[in-house]
């Protein structure tokens, strides 16, 4: 962990403070000092040699995010893996809701130590119940076979609005999609933001976000690859919701990850821009499946992700009809 990090974990009260962090357009903290905060989120407490412990933000919701659990859970596992293998694969799955009020105590199974493939397995524990599992699998970078599907052609992040500017359309309604919450994550959405698409109806099953760290990340690859797993669960199911003309917050959707899979091709840095392409192949039984890729700015495929996500949209209450008020003649009411 950096200095600045351990510092921002050791003051939760720093970021309150005037003018102690940059804001963005709509007076959001942002910037080093809350990716310092991510960074120290992913600094784990070492409790025994398998053993790690994990807190979440102060200003959680209602549950742990699903991409944070996802994190520290791959921290944990990659803790117990010499430096030279490298994460390769994550499966994990989403088994209880998270509660942000108490920390995470991570457990971590050393399944194997081969030759060149180390495999790990972690499960997340809260009140003696497991809420998360993941296995990872790490292995020594070595020579073969080089191929990738092309990136989409899409504008420069810096020619598009960042996610203050997009929320902040919104005026009062953008709390609703969480406003006040920190962005340690800059986000450029390519195209128009599902909660804008939804008023003119179902759209293609598609979503293009560029993404990245907002501030300079340490040279460690477990901690890059750390950070786009936490950030790889903030848009993927926005694909989903795009081809049904709903979204989090403006409609009444009740949703939650499920599983979780990533497989890392390439090195990348998460504090450069990496173009975040998603798409949703079928949705049925209210759940929604999507699929994401990472390309970095210059065009390599660096990691594919695939998601499973419980989607249940409430049906909208019936029309009430105006109440009419009676015409009376002579003492008598009518017919209207």
């Amino acid at each position: 962990m950096t200095e600045a990090a351990r510092a921002a974990a050791a003051d939760p009260g720093a970021d309150k403070a005037p003018g102690s962090v940059p804001l963005t357009l709509d007076g959001v903290p942002h910037g080093q000092p809350v990716l310092d905060r991510l960074i120290a989120l992913l600094d784990l407490e070492r409790i025994e040699e398998n053993i790690f412990r994990g807190v979440s933000p102060a200003d959680s919701s209602v549950r742990v995010f699903g991409g944070q659990v996802a994190g520290q859970a791959l921290v944990a596992a990659g803790r117990t893996v010499p430096e030279e293998r490298k994460v390769h694969s994550l499966h994990a799955y989403f088994i209880r809701p998270g509660d942000p009020r108490i920390p995470i105590v991570y457990e971590v199974d050393r399944i194997r130590d081969g030759r060149s493939f180390t495999t790990r397995r972690v499960v997340g524990v809260q009140r003696g119940k497991a809420i998360f599992s993941l296995s990872a699998s790490f292995q020594l970078v070595e020579a073969g076979m080089e191929h990738a599907e092309p990136m989409p052609d899409v504008p420069d992040p810096e020619s598009l609005p960042t996610y203050g500017e997009r929320i902040a359309q919104l005026g009062p309604d953008a709390v609703k999609l969480g406003r006040d919450r920190q962005r340690p994550i800059d986000l450029r959405y390519v195209s128009d933001p599902p909660w804008i698409t939804r008023e003119s109806g179902p759209h293609e099953a598609r979503n293009q976000v560029w993404m990245r760290a907002d501030g300079k990340l340490p040279d460690e690859d477990l901690l890059q690859v750390c950070v786009l797993a936490y950030a790889s669960d903030m848009t993927l199911l926005d694909s989903v919701l795009a081809r049904h003309g709903v979204y989090w917050g403006t409609d009444k959707v009740l949703g939650a990850s499920l599983d979780h899979a990533m497989w890392f091709h390439r090195p990348f840095r998460a504090d450069e821009w990496v173009l975040y392409d998603c798409e949703s192949p079928s949705a049925s039984n209210a759940r929604g499946l999507a699929t994401g890729r990472f390309f970095t700015r210059d065009g390599q495929l660096v990691a594919t992700v695939v998601q499973e996500g419980l989607l249940r949209v409430l049906p909208k209450p019936p029309r009430v009809p105006p109440t009419v008020t009676p015409k009376y003649r002579n003492g008598f009411s009518i017919s209207v």
